[in-house]
C-alpha cells in the first residue's frame, strides 16, 4: 500500500463563489475511511502544491451509517464518507475524487443544503400525527406481514442518496422525491399513521407526485440501506390512482 492517499477535492469558498479544485496527501492509515481523510486534511490543510490552505467544510454526525449527513460524491458514486472505506476505494482507481451532491446547493466545499429533501418529507406529513404526548397505550396491532414490508422502508436515513441518482429530480421539476413517496408508503401501512393517510395520498396524486417518477429505478440501485424504493414506488402508484378515482367519484 502507497505511503500517502492522493485526494483531489472539488471546493467553493461560498454558495455563489466559483468552483475549484485542490490535490492533497494523506498519510495512509488502516482501516481508514473518507471521513477520517477529511479529519487528517483539517488537521493539517496543506495541499500538495504546499498551500497552506482552509480546512474543507463537509457534513457529518454518527460516522455508522445512520444519519444520512456524510453523503457525497465519491470516485463519481454517490454514497456515504463514514463507509467509504478507503482500501475499497483504492481499488477502483488509484486516485480519490471527492465532490458534493449535484442535486442540493453547495453551501460550501462537500457541503450542501438538503432543506429540500426535508421539505418534502414535511409536505407529505411523514410522521404519524398526535394530540399529546401522554401514554395512549400501546396502540392498534400490526399484521406480521405488514411489519416485514414495513419495516426495511424504516431504516431510511434521509441520506440523499436516491435523490442525487434520480433524474427526475432537478431544479426544474417538484417531483417529492423517491425517500418521500417510500414514506408516504410507511406511515400508510403503519396503523397509527392511517389517519391522515388521504392527506398524504393527495401528495402523491398531486403536482410533484407519483406521476413525476419516471421509474428509471437508479434510486434503488444507490441505496445504502438496500431499502426497495421500486416496490413503495409502485404501491405508491396504485394508491394513487384508486384514490383519485375515489375522490372523483365523491364530486
Amino acid at each position: 500500500m502507497a505511503q500517502d492517499v492522493i485526494v483531489h477535492i472539488q471546493r467553493k469558498d461560498s454558495p455563489d463563489g466559483a468552483t475549484y479544485r485542490q490535490t492533497f496527501h494523506v498519510p495512509y492509515e488502516d482501516g481508514m475511511n473518507i471521513t477520517t481523510v477529511l479529519q487528517r486534511i483539517s488537521a493539517q490543510p496543506v495541499t500538495d502544491e504546499g498551500e497552506h490552505t482552509a480546512p474543507v467544510a463537509y457534513d457529518a454526525c454518527c460516522l455508522e451509517e445512520v444519519c444520512g449527513a456524510c453523503t457525497m460524491v465519491i470516485n463519481g458514486h454517490v454514497r456515504q464518507a463514514c463507509s467509504a472505506l478507503v482500501d475499497n476505494l483504492l481499488k477502483e482507481q488509484p486516485e480519490i475524487t471527492l465532490e458534493p451532491m449535484t442535486k442540493f446547493p453547495v453551501v460550501r466545499d462537500l457541503l450542501v443544503d438538503r432543506s429540500r429533501l426535508f421539505n418534502a418529507l414535511k409536505r407529505s406529513k411523514a410522521w404519524v400525527s398526535v394530540d399529546g404526548y401522554w401514554d395512549r397505550g400501546s396502540g392498534p396491532l400490526m399484521a406480521p406481514r405488514d411489519q416485514e414490508e414495513a419495516y426495511p422502508l424504516s431504516r431510511c436515513m434521509s441520506c440523499g442518496c436516491c435523490l442525487e441518482a434520480c433524474p427526475q429530480y432537478n431544479d426544474k421539476e417538484d417531483f417529492i422525491g423517491p425517500h418521500a413517496v417510500s414514506q408516504i408508503v410507511l406511515y400508510n401501512t403503519v396503523p397509527a399513521g392511517q389517519s391522515i393517510a388521504p392527506e398524504r395520498l393527495d401528495v402523491l396524486a398531486g403536482p410533484g407526485g407519483i406521476a413525476a417518477c419516471g421509474n428509471a429505478q437508479n434510486c434503488v440501485k444507490v441505496c445504502p440501506k438496500e431499502i426497495p424504493l421500486t416496490t413503495s414506488i409502485a404501491k405508491a402508484g396504485r394508491a394513487a390512482t384508486g384514490h383519485a378515482i375515489r375522490r372523483w367519484f365523491r364530486r
